[in-house]
């Protein structure tokens, strides 16, 4: 699931090119104190109004959260199309922006963390699924899909059926679980009808996760395209904070979205 991202390039040189704007202006003047009878240029006015905007902004969406919306399905029942979430920038170490290297190791992914990272084909892009496999992990998924994970069946409790809008704004009732990983508490998972044409084992490299979506029968995932090295890790979901889904047959705002944590 591609989701939408924020202009990180942009948002940092903004940044960068206004406090070079006030630095240059202060090594010009010999960093004299300003005289305040006299009148600023207009860039350098600028620039001293909206760089600590700026500043704050970097260090909240690098360091610490990141706000992102879903626009795809391949995460229902956990999120659904117009979710805004929340993302701990944090939660798997500090990365610089742009340029993604760590600086600060804090904590490990862990089975059932719902992750967004950058797309391993073209990392330009963001992605979010459910971890699955950690380094050295086998996994297998079944034709009539099941999940294994070391030779162990996954577990799985039947739930009440999952109504789904297709893109017709059809309603369909579909197979509801709830999925138990090692280690891990309850999610949900859906199924559709027939049989899964994404069979398959895998043997997850060192530093590298298996991701899976859970919308099981309608997900771009590790099935598809592999692994994620640690690397291409941005941060985990944390929360839903909006939802607000205005695309054709959408379900528009939704307040009891709000607030809702991501499991």
């Amino acid at each position: 699931m591609p989701i939408e991202t924020n202009w990180e390039f942009w948002i940092v040189g903004a940044t960068v090119l206004c406090g070079a704007i006030i630095l240059s202006y202060w090594v010009l003047n010999g960093f004299k104190k300003r005289d305040p009878n006299k009148t600023l240029p207009v860039l350098l006015d600028f620039s001293k109004s909206v760089f600590p905007i700026l500043l704050f902004v970097v260090v909240l969406r690098s360091f610490i959260a990141e706000p992102f919306r879903i626009p795809s399905g391949s995460m229902i029942p956990t999120l659904e199309i117009g979710d805004f979430i929340l993302v701990k920038k944090y939660a798997y170490g500090i990365r610089l922006p742009v340029i993604h290297t760590k600086i600060l190791d804090i904590d490990k992914p862990e089975r059932g963390d719902v992750v967004v990272f950058r797309f391993p084909p073209d990392p330009k892009i963001n992605y979010i699924k459910r971890l699955v496999g950690l380094p050295g992990d086998k996994i297998k998924w079944t034709k009539d899909k099941q999940l294994f994970i070391n030779g162990k069946q996954v577990t799985t409790q039947a739930e009440k059926r999952y109504t789904i809008k297709n893109t017709l704004s059809n309603t369909k009732a579909v197979k509801q679980l709830s999925e138990t990983l090692p280690d891990d508490e309850p999610h949900k998972v859906i199924y559709f009808p027939g049989m899964s044409p994404l069979a398959g084992e895998w043997t997850v490299p060192e530093n590298h996760y298996f991701m899976m979506g859970d919308n099981r029968d309608n997900s771009s995932d590790g099935r598809v395209w592999g692994f994620v090295p640690e690397e291409n890790l941005v941060g985990k979901a944390s929360l839903v904070w909006l939802h607000w889904n205005w695309q054709n047959g959408g379900d528009g705002f939704q307040a009891s979205r709000t607030g809702t944590a991501v499991n």
